[in-house]
């Protein structure tokens, strides 16, 4: 679980204003609504809380919306409906007024959940579904205002159906308002069972991660499944061993794709746009690594394992960890490269149980001595203490390095070591490091490392030994 502040922090980040982009009269956020002209009085009297927003004003917008959105269902129209540019305006206004703690709870107070959930249920337009459901978000980023719209039951039902919407910013908003509540420790364990109940809700979120191209989209989708991850070990362990039922056999994305591949499709997307979108899904495929099912669903023969150790190694040796990059660019990367050296650490030992292995030893070797040798050179300066203390998260990162490292070189072959010399991986320096690295704990490690190392090299054999003598 986050503690309090992270999970006030996650609120913050979770607010938003209403996507001015989209509307052809809005290029900034809105001024306030008009105030009363009846006097200081009247104005005090008619604005909600502390604020200059007024009730009045407030009303009449929400009432608005309900003539517009019933007078639109008995025309019996088929076409979507189309809003007009102030009727958009002033729903924008209210969107970002619910950002203001007491606005969201003059909302809640008057109802505007059930209001909201009634013009989404009857709404033929994508863009006053989003408009309705980003309201809804900003109400839900204050814990009490959170507690009252989550135990609509309504409510929640119909927001776990929305995840089949084929519109993005609607799924977008969606994504954003169920994560707001799972962030929430009051109300998480109440969204947990509804989503379990619903067993759509992987399908439709396994179909985003693997069909969609948008990025902020997908981020926030990732975000979603990541956090129930973390949440619900039992929920993670039924995602990962779900089979497509009869239902959804054909040719729909999410039959034919179980979520750890899903999960691989929304990073390949997210990889060349979003470093922070793709260490959140990498996260997600850590935490895949930590239960018996997902390292079972990795190891079989015809699973996503395969798939997913080529592309997180590729990413690492080619994106991160450059032999030019300055040692504060590590720095900045070591957050996804935890998450990556665990994913490929569990996945390079599914490697015996897969048809063919994947040959990833020589530029993996690279990049791991590249981050043992920031480690050790950080600790001679200093460079990892900030105020005394040390570096928790570089350490983990070193440790995690090892104890990979001393997993390749337990039955790293002699051409992998030859061709490790003969292109300038290992070298005095670098065998030092490896040494420093793998003894004591991990002896047998070294000793073959300096086995191989012997057959191809006496002469830098000779020096290591000579350093670290057995």
């Amino acid at each position: 679980m986050d503690s309090s502040v992270d999970d006030i922090q996650e609120m913050e980040k979770e607010r938003s204003s209403s996507p001015a982009a989209q509307s052809p009269v809005m290029d900034r956020n809105p001024s306030p609504p008009p105030q009363t002209a009846d006097g200081e009085r009247d104005e005090d009297v008619d604005a909600i809380g502390d604020t200059v927003y007024s009730k009045h004003w407030l009303f009449s917008t929400l009432t608005r919306l309900i003539h517009m959105v019933s007078e639109h269902s008995e025309e019996e129209s088929e076409g979507q409906m189309q809003l007009r540019d102030d009727d958009e305006e002033d729903l924008c206004r209210v969107w970002d007024m619910a950002m203001d703690m007491d606005v969201a709870g003059f909302l809640q107070e008057f109802k505007t959940t059930d209001i909201l959930l009634g013009v989404i249920a009857k709404s033929r337009s994508p863009r006053l579904t989003e408009i309705c459901v980003g309201i809804l978000g900003n109400i839900a980023c204050f814990p009490d205002t959170c507690l009252t719209l989550s135990q609509n039951e309504d409510l929640g039902a119909v927001l776990l159906l929305l995840l089949a919407d084929t519109d993005p910013p609607t799924l977008l908003e969606t994504s954003r308002l169920l994560l707001t509540c799972l962030s929430q420790k009051d109300v998480c364990s109440l969204w947990l069972q509804r989503i379990r109940q619903k067993t759509s809700v992987q399908s439709n979120l396994c179909f985003i991660m693997c069909s969609s191209t948008n990025i902020d989209l997908l981020e926030k989708v990732g975000e979603v499944v990541d956090k129930l991850f973390d949440l619900d070990e039992e929920l993670m362990k039924s995602w990962i061993t779900a089979q497509p039922s009869e239902e959804e056999d054909g040719d729909d994305c999410e039959s034919r794709l179980d979520v750890a591949s899903c999960l691989l499709e929304a990073a390949k997307q997210l990889r060349p746009e979003s470093p922070n979108g793709l260490e959140v899904y990498l996260h997600a495929l850590q935490l895949l690594t930590t239960i018996d099912e997902g390292i079972q669903c990795f190891a079989a023969p015809g699973g996503p394992g395969k798939a997913v150790l080529d592309f997180v190694c590729e990413m690492v040796c080619k994106d991160l960890c450059q032999p030019n990059d300055l040692p504060v660019v590590l720095q900045e990367q070591k957050s996804i490269l935890v998450q990556s050296f665990s994913v490929l650490q569990a996945l390079y030992r599914c490697q015996d149980q897969w048809p063919s292995k994947s040959d990833t030893s020589l530029p993996l070797v690279a990049t791991i001595l590249r981050v043992l040798q920031y480690h050790s050179d950080s600790k001679e300066d200093g460079t990892n203490k900030e105020e005394g203390t040390k570096d928790e998260q570089l350490q983990i990162l070193a440790e995690i390095a090892a104890e990979f490292l001393a997993d390749i070189c337990s039955q790293i072959p002699k051409d992998t070591v030859a061709d490790l010399v003969k292109k300038g991986v290992l070298t005095e320096k670098t065998c030092h490091t490896a040494a420093g690295s793998l003894l004591p704990n991990f002896k047998a490690s070294f000793q073959h490392l300096q086995m191989m190392l012997s057959e191809t090299d006496p002469q830098l054999a000779d020096v290591v030994r000579k350093q670290f003598p057995d």
